[in-house]
C-alpha cells in the first residue's frame, strides 16, 4: 500500500522520529562520543574529496593489513541534517574484521535537492570503485545506509552503471537500515519545506517505483520499535525487490528493542545481527 492513504496528521506521526523518540538528544550524544573514540583510535584520513559539492567528502578508515574489501557508509538525517563526523562509530567493527570503511558526507537540503544528493551518492560509489584501491579501500564494495542513507543505498541499485562506464554495478551488496523507500508520503510532511518534493518527483525518487538494475543482494533492516510507517517502508522494499534479497534471508531483519536512533548503534557490536548480516555480504562475493 502506498502512502496516499495517509492524512497529514498521520504522516507527521509516522515520520517525525524525533517526536517518536523524546530521548533522541541522548542518542545523538552517543553518536558523537563514540565517533570521537573511533577517530582517536583509528586515525582515518579525513575529508577526501570525491566530487565537486562543498560536502562531497569522505573519511577513510583502513586496517593495518591490506583490506579485504570496503564498506561505504551513508549517514541519515532526512537528507537535511547530521554529518559523517557523527557516524565514525560504524568503522571499528569492520576495520577489526579486516575491511576499510569509507564514511561519506553529502550536501544537505534545502541547499540542494534530494535528486542532487542521489547523484552525489553515485559519485561516491564511483570514486571508491575507481580510486579506493589506491588509498587502501579495495573491492569488493558493500554499501550501508541508515534512514535517508538507506534510501540512497537503495537508489544505487536503480542506477544504470553502464552509462557511467562500468560493465556492471560496482558493488557486491547493500544494506538499507530504517530506509525511506517510498517518498510519496513526505509530500505531506512538514519537512517538505526543505525537501521541495511534489508527487511526481517523490515517485521518481522512490526505490520501490524503480527497477533494480543490479543483482547484488540487498539487506533490509529496521528497528522493531520504530514507527509503524518506518516498519511499513521496509516491508514495501522487501516486497518490491524480491530477487535482490540475500539468499537465506526469509524475512526482514527486524531488530528487537531498537528504535530509529539506537538501531544504527548495533554496528558498534561485532556480533550483532546487523553487523553480521553486513559482513555476510562480503563473504557472499568471496
Amino acid at each position: 500500500m502506498s502512502g496516499a492513504h495517509l492524512s497529514p496528521e498521520e504522516v507527521e506521526r509516522g515520520y517525525n522520529n524525533r517526536a517518536a523518540v523524546p530521548a533522541h538528544p541522548y542518542w545523538f550524544e552517543q553518536f558523537a562520543v563514540r565517533s570521537k573514540s573511533a577517530v582517536d583510535a583509528l586515525r582515518p584520513v579525513q575529508d577526501i574529496r570525491y566530487g565537486p559539492g562543498p560536502n562531497e567528502t569522505l573519511d577513510l578508515f583502513v586496517p593495518e593489513q591490506p583490506a579485504r574489501g570496503t564498506l561505504m557508509f551513508i549517514h541519515g538525517g532526512y537528507w537535511r541534517a547530521l554529518d559523517k563526523s557523527e557516524h565514525a562509530f560504524v568503522a571499528p567493527a569492520f576495520v577489526a574484521a579486516g575491511y576499510a570503511v569509507a564514511n561519506v558526507n553529502y550536501d544537505l537540503c534545502p541547499d540542494v535537492t534530494i535528486a542532487a544528493i542521489v547523484e552525489q551518492a553515485r559519485r561516491a560509489v564511483e570514486w571508491i570503485a575507481r580510486e579506493g584501491g589506491k588509498h587502501g579501500a579495495p573491492a569488493p564494495l558493500v554499501m550501508a545506509g541508515h534512514s535517508a542513507g538507506g534510501h540512497l543505498a537503495a537508489m544505487m541499485y536503480a542506477t544504470d552503471w553502464r552509462k557511467r562506464g562500468f560493465a556492471a554495478a560496482p558493488f557486491a551488496g547493500g544494506v538499507s537500515l530504517s530506509g525511506v523507500h517510498d517518498l510519496t508520503p513526505l509530500v505531506l510532511y512538514s519537512l517538505n519545506a526543505d525537501f521541495r518534493l511534489d508527487d511526481a518527483e517523490a515517485r521518481r525518487l522512490s526505490p520501490i517505483h524503480a527497477e533494480p538494475l543490479s543483482a547484488a543482494p540487498l539487506v533490509i533492516a529496521v528497528g522493531a520499535d520504530e514507527t509503524s510507517e518506518f516498519v511499513r517502508q521496509s516491508q514495501l522494499m522487501w516486497d518490491a525487490w524480491p530477487r535482490n534479497r540475500p539468499a537465506g534471508m526469509q524475512a526482514i531483519l527486524a531488530i528487537p528493542q531498537r528504535h530509529h536512533f539506537n538501531v544504527v548503534l548495533d554496528y558498534i557490536d561485532p556480533a550483532s545481527a546487523l553487523t553480521q548480516a553486513t559482513l555476510a555480504l562480503f563473504a557472499a562475493r568471496a
